[in-house]
């Protein structure tokens, strides 16, 4: 990051792909355009210009990320240099946890998982057959 990214900030499509919010830029402008994020308390535009302090609200399904700027990145890093470019809430990222933890306690889906194994289909088709006749 140089003083000269730092006066003109960059686009907030690319900022959120950098900062590893999203896997590509395309994801990025399609959350942007779908009212899933608000830079400084509105909606914008992907080509909106995000700058040192700038407050975004980042969701992502049924998480929510509340985070401050601290860095501009012209190219996408290592997660642990993205991880430098913003400084999340405390309050988000508890709130963010929690829900992580009541869904892996819950389960992601509610009943059985994925196909059945060799032994549940031998008792399923046990079961139909005797249904049968």
């Amino acid at each position: 990051m140089t003083t000269a990214d730092a006066d003109t900030g960059i686009r907030l499509d690319k900022w959120l792909w950098a900062a590893r919010f999203f896997k590509t830029r395309q994801l990025a402008v399609e959350a942007i355009n779908g009212g899933k994020i608000e830079l400084n308390g509105q909606r914008a535009k992907p080509g909106k210009t995000v700058r040192l302090g700038a407050r975004l609200t980042i969701h992502k399904g049924p998480l929510e990320w509340r985070v401050e700027v601290l860095g501009i990145a012209r190219q996408r890093g290592p997660a642990s240099e993205a991880a430098l470019l913003y400084a999340e809430d405390e309050a988000s990222r508890e709130r963010r946890q929690a829900l992580v933890r009541e869904r892996r306690e819950q389960g992601a889906f509610p009943g059985p998982a994925g196909r059945p194994t060799k032994r549940d289909r031998r008792q399923l088709d046990r079961f139909t057959r005797g249904a049968e006749g």
